[in-house]
């Protein structure tokens, strides 16, 4: 698994994260969009998304995946998650029914927080890949003093 903060200074993975982020909200606004080719399927990994008081957590539920076939990308308020699916060759099999997609895919999720991309972890088990986003400084409350 990689784990990569993106350089926001750096034009074209700017250039290239906002398409991918485009398409993706494209994509999943269509009602009968197709998730690894499959017509009509929510979009590719199904994640939970939450927070508490010191960081934002992501789960994504992907099955039969591997570290090796995964990447966590994580630019300014996004996190992405990329990854391939490769197909099992089965010598002599019929397939009677195939309904888990083969082939990549990435989704980009917007992070309601600022988040310390360079204090982000990620751990796979039992195929649910865990994301753990600490927040920004910046972003956690502080209390202030009063005088009178």
């Amino acid at each position: 698994m990689l784990i990569t903060r993106v350089s926001e200074s750096n034009p074209i993975r700017l250039l290239r994260g906002e398409f991918d982020r485009l398409f993706s909200d494209f994509v999943e606004s269509i009602p009968a969009s197709e998730s690894f080719g499959l017509r009509g399927r929510h979009p590719f990994p199904a994640v939970n998304a939450w927070e508490d008081d010191t960081a934002v957590y992501v789960e994504a539920e992907l099955p039969g995946l591997a570290m090796e076939d995964l990447e966590v990308l994580v630019m300014g308020d996004e996190l992405t998650l990329k990854g391939e699916r490769k197909e099992r060759e089965r010598e002599g099999a019929t397939y009677h029914r195939r309904e888990r997609g083969i082939g990549t895919f990435s989704r980009v999720l917007r992070l309601p927080i600022q988040v310390d991309a360079d204090k982000v972890e990620a751990t796979l088990r039992d195929g649910v890949l865990t994301v753990k986003l600490p927040k920004a400084q910046a972003a956690l409350p502080r209390r202030i003093e009063l005088k009178s």
